[in-house]
């Protein structure tokens, strides 16, 4: 991959996401700013269609499956968000879907990856158990699997945040992302180095304590594994970070 293709990308995936996903406000946080001295502008994606960005990248991977090769079937793992997106995005582009959440997902999670069309099956104990059931059910059935974080196209998708981000406040000077497996802060960050005229603003990526896998990879060189994370931050529990997205955040 050269960094011309996944910035063709995130622009491509910006029109096709055009009447999908929400074009989120950036709003002024009078609170933030006060605490902090400077002008703090929250960028509202719990305003997003699922409550969250992951339609983006989800919808955008699936519709360039669909124009790369016959898909019928899309396969996922999730804890929760991403899940909710594919159901969503697979729904709207007309492929059943399948999410393999872990056992001890709670009940509104699951109910509102259902209520969104996809096929539910419940596995194993963490993540990695529903992770690895996934990719089964998807060759077992021949199906294109979504990555929560590590595919081009969904980084691709997550990106269009960073240029709705310039677009509405091009002298943006420092961008907080939150960090899972990489995937958002990826494809941000990508986004704003191509589009924005500003070549020094900062992209400071912020991870749990109790799970810092791409904090430690980044500072180490190489992918670390967390054994044990300890996180109620579920959404962003990743043990380790994907080979993808740990090369992109260390570009």
């Amino acid at each position: 991959m050269n960094p011309e293709e996944l910035r063709d990308r995130i622009i491509e995936a910006q029109e096709v996401l055009k009447g999908v996903a929400h074009r989120t406000p950036l709003s002024h946080s009078m609170t933030f700013s006060r605490m902090s001295g400077g002008d703090v502008y929250l960028k509202l994606e719990n305003l997003q269609r699922t409550g969250a960005f992951k339609i983006r990248g989800a919808y955008y991977a699936i519709w360039r499956a669909l124009h790369e090769c016959e898909v019928s079937r899309c396969v996922t793992a999730s804890s929760g968000n991403h899940g909710q997106g594919v159901a969503l995005a697979s729904r709207l582009l007309g492929v059943e879907s399948t999410v393999v959440m872990p056992v001890h997902t709670p009940f509104y999670k699951v109910q509102a990856v259902k209520n969104y069309g996809a096929k539910v099956v419940l596995h194993g104990d963490t993540y990695d158990d529903a992770y690895a059931k996934a990719l089964k059910i998807a060759e077992g059935e021949n199906a294109f699997f979504v990555h929560p974080f590590d595919h081009l196209d969904v980084i691709a998708g997550q990106g269009t945040i960073g240029l709705e981000i310039v677009e509405d406040l091009p002298d943006v000077d420092i961008v907080v992302v939150p960090v899972g497996g990489g995937g958002l802060i990826s494809g941000i960050a990508a986004a704003i180095k191509y589009v924005s005229k500003k070549k020094d603003v900062k992209i400071v990526g912020v991870q749990a304590e109790g799970c810092p896998s791409l904090y430690l990879s980044y500072r180490r060189g190489e992918p670390v594994l967390i054994e044990k994370p300890q996180t109620i931050a579920d959404g962003v529990i990743v043990k380790r970070p994907g080979k993808l997205t740990f090369k992109l955040v260390r570009e």
